[in-house]
This record gives structure tokens, sequence and C-alpha cells, in this order.
């Protein structure tokens, strides 16, 4: 077990951040954390990473409990925080050696130019790093995180501001290190969670509402079953024979929605309702429901 949290709950004066969490991650496992602004994602990954303690409840990582055991926890955590904390006036090399030095890191250079090319900074190592474009600052930010090979990995918003290009590249790196360590990000990027994790836990108000393999999360409000259908000519009328059938609506001259109240796979009736009809099937989809989609009905 990497990280375990029971009955945590953290308040700021009167106002409650955390209520009552009780959450269980892995080892080896990639987990999204998913709520919006003020919903205490950056509060859960203070206290897990030790720069907060919890008002009640208990966290602990690999066994330990933070508040006996912090100073050996976060030898076994790298944390990137939403606010990347650089120097900007260091040079790559010359801050990754400081924090090398921080760790204690035995054959430092070794280890620095390891990092290095697992982040994809080498072409800019030799940099200030206030000449650093925002994808480069966040490579630094992770390899710092990464120098002294922690078991855990906490990322608040690793892919804030980057573009396309680099944005690939940083989720490559992700799903790479998520191999060999546990892995806990923060991102308001939809895509980027369903791309790299797992498992996604969805928050709000300080209480988890969603935590199920990425694969499920979209089924949590039940499958939707509407078809979208086109045909090869242009039709004034769709009325197929199905059991349930709620609507039939047209969306241009080729082009149906189809819904239907029953559980049961339409599209088969879809398919002789055209070949009773003598029509040609172009296109047929049937729509679910989204990350998006969830993360909107569970948190608006």
């Amino acid at each position: 077990m990497s990280i375990k949290i029971n009955n945590l709950s953290k308040y700021y004066g009167q106002q409650k951040a955390l209520n009552n969490i009780n959450l269980e991650i892995n080892s080896n496992e990639v987990v999204g954390l998913l709520g919006p602004n003020g919903a205490g994602k950056s509060t859960l990954m203070k206290i897990i990473t030790c720069f907060i303690p919890p008002s009640k409840g208990s966290v602990s990582v690999n066994g330990m409990d933070i508040i006996d055991n912090s100073i050996d926890i976060r030898k076994q955590i790298g944390y990137l925080p939403e606010n990347n904390p650089l120097y900007p006036d260091m040079y790559i090399k010359e801050y990754l050696f400081f924090v090398a030095g921080i760790h204690n890191i035995e054959n430092p250079k070794k280890r620095i130019q390891e990092i290095i090319e697992l982040t994809g900074l080498t072409i800019e190592q030799n940099k200030k790093i206030r000449f650093l474009s925002k994808g480069y600052k966040q490579r630094v930010g992770i390899a710092q995180a990464l120098i002294h090979d922690p078991k855990v990995l906490i990322l608040d918003e690793p892919t804030s501001g980057l573009d396309p290009n680099q944005l690939s590249d940083i989720r490559n790196l992700i799903r790479t290190i998520g191999k060999e360590k546990t892995v806990l990000l923060s991102t308001h990027i939809m895509q980027e969670v369903e791309a790299m994790c797992s498992r996604v836990i969805i928050i709000k108000k300080g209480a988890v509402v969603a935590d199920d393999a990425t694969g499920n999360i979209s089924k949590i409000f039940g499958e939707k079953n509407i078809i979208t259908v086109e045909f090869d000519t242009p039709l004034n009328e769709l009325k197929p024979n199905i059991e349930g059938l709620l609507h039939t609506k047209k969306i241009s001259s080729t082009k149906w929605i189809v819904e239907s109240s029953t559980k049961k796979d339409i599209r088969p009736e879809l398919f002789k309702y055209a070949i009773d009809k003598n029509l040609t099937i172009i296109s047929l989809n049937k729509e679910t429901n989204t990350l998006e989609q969830v993360f909107q009905r569970l948190t608006k």
C-alpha cells in the first residue's frame, strides 16, 4: 500500500477544506485527482506531502504515519506544487545539483544526467531557468521531484500552460514513471486524465464524490441509449419499430438521432429497418457519457 487515508478532515478556521476523506492508492497506480477550484485538491496533496497537518484523521505513506514519520516520508515523495518553485537565476544543472545536495544523493553528477535525459532537458541543460519556456520549466520541476528516485510522485497541475507538443511529451513521461511509481496528479484537463490515469478520484467541497477506474467512471450515471445514424439518402421521417423508442430527431437531411429508453442495443434493429426500407447506413454511433459530462454533473 502506497497511500492510505482514513477519515481525513482539514479546517482553516471555520472553513472546512476536506471533509472525512477515505482513500487507498496502491503502488504503480497513476491516479487523477479532479475537482473544481477550491474543492480541496491542493490541500489534500499538501497533507500527503507533510507540508501541512490534518485537523482530523490519519494519512500513511508506505506504512508510515505523516505525523510521526514526516522526515522519512518526505524522502520517499517527489512533489511538484502548482506554483513551480524554481530559482530563475540558477542554471538547470546548478539547480539540480542544489536539490541533489538537499537529498544527499551519492554521485549526483551521474544522477542529474540521468534525470536530464529522462525529462527531455538535454538540449536546454546549459540555460538559466529564467530563459526557459513554460514547458521546460515544468520539466525542471518534474526533474527535481524525481531526482531522489521517490516511490511516490505528487504532481499538482503538471500540464498547466503547455502547448500540444509539450503536453504529449509530459504525458508520455508521466506514463513511463507510473510503471514504477505511485503517481497522484491533479488537473483540469479531462483529456489528460483519460490519456494518463488508470483511476479517477473526483472531489467536491472537500468530499469524494466519485472514485473508479478511468474506463468505468463514464458509466457512473448509466450508459445513454442514444444513436446517431446517417443514411445515404435524405429522409423526411424516421419511424423504426423499436421497443422503448422515445423519439427521433432530424439533425440534417440524412442524419438522425434515435433515443430509446431500453438498455438493449438498438443498432441491430436500425440495421434491419434500413434493409427493409432499402436504405444504406453510412455511419452509426452510440453516445456514451464523457468524463467531462460526469465531472460537470457531479460538481455543479
